[in-house]
């Protein structure tokens, strides 16, 4: 047995919000509560530890990330930077150390935030040309290649644009080297895919990136190869992060056809739901809006999946036992998606079905007529509160005064709606306390744009947002008896601070950083 002492903890647990010490004993809490207590259950054989007054949180959970990218991502090119010329001169020192033949991959850029707004091949050309060079956008629905790896993929003037995408042209109607959404895959199509041993390998890397940040848990939304790469680790015993893995749509009728189901899996993994694309995104103008884009009169964005195909997918998936998670960042996305939530839950109770967890993925932007439909319909909002600061301006810019039910955390959790947060990395960065301060300012880090923050009546208290990296991704999974808070019978997965955020400046809390992290009942960082 192991107690951990002197300790200010804020246990989630009702029964118990605040506790001086804890038990723990195989991996798993045996007792929560006040110091005298705790420590007359030690025996000569347990381990006590005086943590000298530190605050211990619950782990953290990221809700929506793509761990096999964000992984291999660690070793791309940094593209997310405040100028083009700086992007292109990361890209050009990446080419000279690259081998022939060898891609330069990069992530990261945001032309939002460029006067010169979109790049070209042309001026990948012009630093790394005899390379293929390929740059995946900040939101990961557009991507930048040099004219090396157009030539490779074979896309020229006559190239049509596919289903779902568009290829970026210029005056004479050639590629200028930018690909939204489905044309992405024209290119990323001949690019040497990442084994499984090579995914598990990054993942394995990864992982301690991830404690640092206090993350225990993540719901992953990559697809086959990191499935494949997540289990060989958890048969090894290597995982270390409480992970659910969500299921392409692609995928489904096999995921259907042998059986899986929602919540089937082991201690560190298990399935999730079913990943569907209603739409684009903000920053290249592709999601979904109900009217078009400011000064934009002929973009409404792309909808990929109207409410009956949503239906005609989810009830396939949900008659198996599979819950869905819908990408929607538009309101006619959101839209359409609540449309078909609200039919699937009457096929639900007139069928005498389980209501499953079902999720809208971003929720970046709602109509106001729609604010309700999710608390109404018992749907999940998994959201992205560093979207918040990092997309303000762009919101503004293209959504105007729709902006107002941009991010609205506080409205939906005050109409009874479930908010589970994380980051999307890599679009963003996965620490939780960075989202943790964006959800309680809506300010960033430098205190832009005004000490009340952007939209200051959607700002939600600590505790809430803490709350919504724990005790409530653990229900979206299906893991609410046994992990997000501190309390008897749960898994000892913890985090120590060195400070107690509850008594900091609301303007500090993205510097918080883990002293110490427990996942299992063992330390994996800081022992």
């Amino acid at each position: 047995m192991r107690i951990l002492h002197n300790i200010n903890a804020y246990t989630l647990w009702q029964s118990k919000p605040q506790a001086s010490a804890l038990a723990i004993r195989d991996g798993k809490i045996l007792a929560v509560g006040n110091q005298e207590d705790i420590l007359a259950l030690a025996d000569r054989n347990t381990e006590r530890i005086d943590l000298h007054g530190a605050t211990v949180w619950p782990g953290l959970t990221d809700s929506h990330l793509h761990l096999q990218f964000y992984s291999l991502g660690l070793k791309y090119v940094d593209c997310e930077t405040e100028y083009l010329a700086e992007c292109l001169r990361r890209v050009a020192a990446a080419a000279v150390v690259t081998p022939p033949g060898q891609w330069v991959r990069g992530h990261g850029w945001n032309q939002n935030d460029w006067p010169e707004g979109f790049g070209t091949a042309a001026m990948l050309d012009a630093f790394a040309a005899d390379k293929p060079v390929y740059l995946t956008s900040k939101s990961l629905h557009s991507s930048w290649a040099n004219s090396f790896a157009l030539r490779l993929a074979g896309i020229t003037g006559s190239t049509p644009d596919p289903a779902g995408g568009v290829i970026q042209r210029d005056s004479a109607g050639n590629p200028t080297g930018i690909l939204f959404e489905s044309a992405m895959e024209l290119l990323e199509d001949i690019i040497p895919s990442p084994s499984a041993d090579d995914v598990a390998a990054a993942i394995r890397k990864a992982q301690p990136a991830l404690w640092s940040m206090g993350l225990t848990g993540v719901h992953d939304f990559d697809r086959r190869t990191s499935f494949m790469a997540l289990q060989s680790l958890d048969a090894a015993g290597e995982l270390k992060l409480r992970t659910v893995k969500s299921i392409a749509l692609e995928e489904l009728n096999y995921a259907v056809g042998v059986g899986l189901k929602t919540g089937f899996g082991s201690e560190f993994l298990r399935i999730g739901s079913v990943k569907l694309f209603a739409d684009g995104a903000l920053g290249p103008q592709t999601a979904a809006m109900l009217q078009s884009y400011e000064n934009e009169p002929a973009n409404t964005g792309l909808l990929f999946l109207d409410a009956e195909q949503i239906l005609e997918h989810g009830q396939l998936a949900a008659k198996s036992g599979i819950s869905l998670a819908i990408h929607a960042i538009g309101d006619r996305a959101n839209h359409e998606v609540l449309k078909a939530y609200a039919q699937m839950r009457e096929l639900e109770t007139r069928e005498n079905r389980p209501h499953l967890r079902h999720r809208i993925e971003h929720v970046q932007v709602l109509h106001q007529d729609h604010l309700k439909l999710l608390a109404a319909n018992q749907i999940i909002a998994s959201m992205q509160p560093i979207h918040t600061t990092s997309d303000m301006d762009t919101a503004d810019r293209h959504w105007g005064s729709r902006s107002r039910y941009a991010y609205a955390f506080k409205t939906l959790r005050n109409a009874g709606t479930r908010l589970i947060f994380g980051s999307d990395a890599p679009v963003e960065s996965p620490n939780p306390f960075w989202g943790i301060h964006a959800a309680v300012t809506r300010q960033r880090h430098s205190g832009y744009p005004s000490a009340d923050g952007w939209n200051t009546q959607e700002r939600i208290t600590l505790r809430q947002a803490l709350e919504s990296y724990t005790v409530h991704p653990a229900f979206a999974a299906g893991w609410e008896d046994c992990i997000g808070a501190l309390a008897p019978g749960y898994h000892a997965d913890l985090i120590i601070l060195p400070t107690d955020p509850f008594k900091m400046e609301p303007a500090e809390l993205y510097t918080v950083k883990p002293e110490r992290v427990m996942v299992g009942g063992q330390w994996v960082l800081g022992v």
